[in-house]
C-alpha cells in the first residue's frame, strides 16, 4: 500500500477530545501533518448541549467547535464521514472502511465511548432513542413536537438533563433508575436526594430502585410502555435509554493493544506501543493519587489529556494530574464535582440560601471531592486546593466552618 511520504499524527475521534489535540499540537508550534478521521459526518462539535440547549433550539452552528476555515488555515486535514477498520502497528498505518491506508508517525485514539445497550427485549423499537450524536437529538426534537409520555431508563446525567429539558416543555416524563438512588455512580447520597426532590419538585415521576426488564410493543410494532422488574408496567410512546456507556476499545483490541475498561495508557497517555497513545473516554489511566487505572468519562479531562498529549509530541513531557472535575446542568440547578469521591468514608453536607449546596467528601479525614450545586465560587476554590500536594483535612475544613473559599484564600496568600 501506498502512504502519505508525511505521514505526521494521525487522530482518530473527531469529538472535542479530538478536535482539542489537533488545535493544542498547532498552538505548541509542531508543524507536520495533522489528520483526523471521523466517522461522523460534518465539522467536529460539542456535545454536552445535546441533551439541554441544542435539543430545545437545534442550532448547528452554535455546537460547532471551529468553522471549516480553521482547520483550512490550521492545515489540519478531517477526513469523515469514514470509520477507521484497523491499525497495521508494523506499518504504522490506519485502514479505513473504504480501504485508504493512512500512515502515520504518531497515532492517537480519540475514538471515545457508545451508549450502553442493557439486554432489554424490545430495544429495537423504532420509538426507543439514544443521546450521543447531534443526529439522535435531531429525531428526538423532530419526535418532540408533539406531547409525549416518555419514559427514561437511566437516572443519571443525560437521562436527568434530557428528563428537566423535556418535563419543562409539558411533556409527561417518568426516569426509571435501576439503583436505590439517583447519579449513584458519580454523586453522593446526600447529593442524589437533593436532586431527587428537585426533579420531584419539577414535575418528573421518578421510579428508583427498580429497573426495566421488557418494552411492551403494540399491533404497530412501536413501543407502548416498560415493564419494570416488580412485574408492574408503565405506559409511554417515547423511550430514551440513558443507561450508561461503554469505551470504544474494538479497534485497539483488535490490534493487540491491552484494554481493561479502556485502553490501557500511563501517566502520559502512551499504550504499550511507543507510536500510539490513547486518551479521553475510551482510555483507562493511573489516578494520580492512588495508581490505580481509572476511566473518566468527562469533556474536561477529554481536553486536558489532548493538551499533555500535545505538549509530550513537541517535547515538553509532563505526566496528567490534572484534578477530575464534571458538571451538569438540570434545569436551573448547575452541579459540579471537583475531585473523585470514590472511595469516601464520610460526607458533610452544607445549605445555604438560595439553592447553593455544597457536599464535602473524605476518606480518612482528607478531602477527596467537594459536589456543589449554584455555588461557583466554592467550586473553582475546591478545585484550587485539590491541585496541592498538601491534602485538605477535615479538620482544616471544619476549623473554618467549612467556608472553602477563605481557606483557598488563605492557602494563597501563605505561598
Amino acid at each position: 500500500m501506498t502512504l502519505e511520504s508525511n505521514k505526521g499524527v494521525v487522530i482518530v475521534g473527531t469529538g472535542q477530545g479530538g478536535f482539542q489535540l489537533a488545535a493544542s499540537l498547532r498552538q505548541e508550534g509542531y508543524e507536520g501533518a495533522i489528520t483526523m478521521i471521523g466517522d461522523e459526518p460534518g465539522l467536529p462539535y460539542q456535545r454536552p448541549p445535546l441533551s439541554k440547549a441544542y435539543l430545545k433550539e437545534g442550532r448547528a452552528e452554535a455546537i460547532q467547535l471551529r468553522p471549516e476555515s480553521f482547520y483550512e488555515r490550521n492545515a489540519i486535514r478531517l477526513i469523515a464521514p469514514e470509520r477507521a477498520i484497523s491499525i497495521d502497528r508494523q506499518a504504522r498505518a490506519v485502514e479505513t472502511l473504504t480501504g485508504r491506508p493512512i500512515g502515520y508517525d504518531h497515532l492517537v485514539l480519540a475514538t471515545g465511548a457508545r451508549n450502553a445497550v442493557p439486554p432489554i427485549p424490545g430495544l429495537d423499537a423504532r420509538n426507543v432513542h439514544g443521546l450521543r450524536s447531534a443526529a439522535d437529538a435531531d429525531t428526538l426534537r423532530a419526535g418532540l413536537a408533539i406531547k409525549r409520555r416518555i419514559i427514561v431508563i437511566g437516572g443519571g446525567f443525560i437521562g436527568l438533563e434530557f428528563a428537566a429539558v423535556t418535563v419543562a416543555s409539558g411533556h409527561h416524563v417518568t426516569v426509571v433508575e435501576a439503583a436505590p438512588r439517583l447519579m449513584a455512580r458519580a454523586v453522593s447520597p446526600a447529593m442524589s436526594e437533593h436532586f431527587r426532590l428537585f426533579h420531584a419538585a419539577l414535575g418528573t415521576r421518578l421510579v428508583l430502585g427498580t429497573g426495566v426488564t421488557e418494552v411492551l410493543r403494540g399491533t404497530d410494532g412501536l413501543a407502548m410502555g416498560v415493564r419494570l422488574s416488580d412485574g408492574k408496567t408503565l405506559d409511554g410512546d417515547m423511550i430514551l435509554l440513558a443507561a450508561g456507556v461503554r469505551p470504544n476499545v474494538e479497534l485497539a483490541e483488535a490490534a493487540g493493544l491491552a484494554v481493561a475498561n479502556g485502553i490501557i495508557v500511563d501517566n502520559g497517555l502512551v499504550t504499550e506501543d511507543p507510536s500510539i497513545s490513547a486518551f479521553g473516554d475510551c482510555a483507562a489511566f493511573p489516578d494520580p493519587v492512588g495508581g490505580e487505572l481509572i476511566r473518566l468519562e468527562s469533556v474536561q479531562a477529554a481536553t486536558d489529556q489532548a493538551r499533555t498529549i500535545a505538549r509530550r509530541l513537541i517535547g515538553k513531557f509532563s505526566g496528567y494530574d490534572a484534578v477530575p472535575w464534571f458538571w451538569s446542568d438540570q434545569s436551573d440547578w448547575k452541579l459540579q464535582i471537583a475531585g473523585l469521591g470514590t472511595g469516601a468514608d464520610e460526607d458533610v453536607a452544607i445549605e445555604y440560601p438560595k439553592d447553593r449546596k455544597l457536599v464535602f467528601r473524605f476518606k480518612m479525614g482528607q478531602l477527596l471531592a467537594v459536589e456543589t450545586i449554584n455555588a461557583a465560587g466554592e467550586h473553582m476554590a475546591a478545585r484550587q486546593l485539590l491541585r496541592r500536594a498538601e491534602r485538605v483535612t477535615r479538620a482544616a475544613l471544619e476549623k473554618r466552618r467549612f467556608d472553602i473559599g477563605g481557606l483557598a484564600k488563605a492557602v494563597k496568600d501563605q505561598n
